[in-house]
């Protein structure tokens, strides 16, 4: 049994990269499946792959399903029935994968490894190397992550921040003494 190791660049940023493993027998469902999984994303839109050549141009259609909002110069073949070792056409074959129409997630695969000894014990598809953090899928969370809309909310950020107000054009304070609706401040310290 062949194993085909296949190195997924993020489109973007080539030293964020996957290496995965699959057996020739299984089919490019398989592999859709774990480029998903590998880079932490849903399994929720439109996907599709592209027998490449060297200069990463777009060759035969590889997709989930018949589209019916794309239109086909050649009927395109179907991930869940065409397996990848039918796709090999020589030991660098390339392909591309777009992932989410609307988004343009977009990735390049290319052929390191053909091995003819399999592991028994392995389940195939293996991701076998990660490189680089995943971007994120639907955008990019700060260190806070959701955290900050409840710091923001309850410090309300979008207010300036009492002792820093602004300066006249004499270089004396302006609003510090003055809460609002103009009553004094008083911030609890005696006199």
């Amino acid at each position: 049994m062949a194993i085909l190791k296949f190195r997924v660049y993020f489109e973007e940023d080539d030293s964020i990269y996957r290496d995965i493993a699959v057996l020739h027998t299984q089919t490019f469902f398989d592999l859709h499946g774990t480029i998903l999984k590998a880079f932490d994303f849903d399994n929720k839109h439109q996907a599709t792959f592209f027998r490449s050549n060297d200069q990463w141009q777009k060759g035969r259609e590889i997709t989930l399903e018949m589209y019916s909002d794309r239109t086909y110069k050649v009927a395109p073949l179907l991930m869940r029935t065409t397996t990848i070792g039918s796709e090999i056409k020589n030991t660098n074959q390339r392909f591309t994968y777009s992932y989410d129409f609307q988004k343009h997630w977009d990735f390049l695969i290319e052929l390191i490894n053909v091995s003819k000894d399999g592991n028994a014990a392995v389940d195939y598809p293996k991701i076998t190397r990660s490189e680089g953090i995943s971007p994120k899928q639907y955008g990019t969370k700060g260190l806070l992550g959701e955290k900050f809309a409840d710091i923001e909310e309850k410090y309300d950020l979008t207010r300036s921040a009492e002792g820093f107000g602004e300066k006249s054009e004499d270089g004396e304070d302006v609003g510090i003494d003055e809460g609002e609706g103009g009553e004094e401040y008083n911030d609890g310290l005696e006199d």
